[in-house]
């Protein structure tokens, strides 16, 4: 089984007074906003970094959610944030390292496992698979 998801985006100008917009087949993103100023100097809009972080919490957590479902356990909740690091790297930029942090409310686990199951998703997730960057892991049961 293969699946396909689109995104897509268009882009007029040069990079400093340059500006794109991003969007998805599905229309969850149409039309948002990105540019040099959003992503290099807080201005409005979003960015690869933000885009490639929610992409990656999502799938994370999906993947938390399979594991502990296979385990017999249902969570409460689930809630993930992924602080992605963008670098001057040699006369470029690179995303050096990903911090995934969990806070997640399950009855019936202790907190060693959680913490156990939560590593096997970071490690397991399409997402983790497809990055090569340092990707770290703070797991907390509430």
């Amino acid at each position: 089984m293969k699946i396909v998801k689109t995104g897509s985006v268009g882009w007029s100008g040069g990079i400093k007074d340059g500006a794109g917009s991003v969007s998805t087949k599905s229309g969850a993103l149409a039309g948002v906003p990105y540019g040099f100023g959003s992503r290099f100097e807080g201005g409005p809009g979003t960015n690869p970094e933000e885009l490639l972080g929610a992409a990656h919490a999502a799938c994370f957590t999906m993947a938390l959610s399979l594991i502990l479902t296979e385990a017999g356990l249902k969570p409460t909740s689930l809630k993930t944030s992924a602080d992605v690091a963008l670098e001057k790297v040699g006369d470029g930029f690179a995303i050096t390292s990903i911090h995934l942090t969990l806070r997640g409310e399950v009855p019936g686990i202790d907190n060693a496992k959680f913490i156990e199951l939560a590593n096997m998703a970071k490690v397991g997730c399409p997402v983790s698979k497809a990055l090569n960057t340092e990707i770290s892991l703070s797991a907390e049961l509430v």
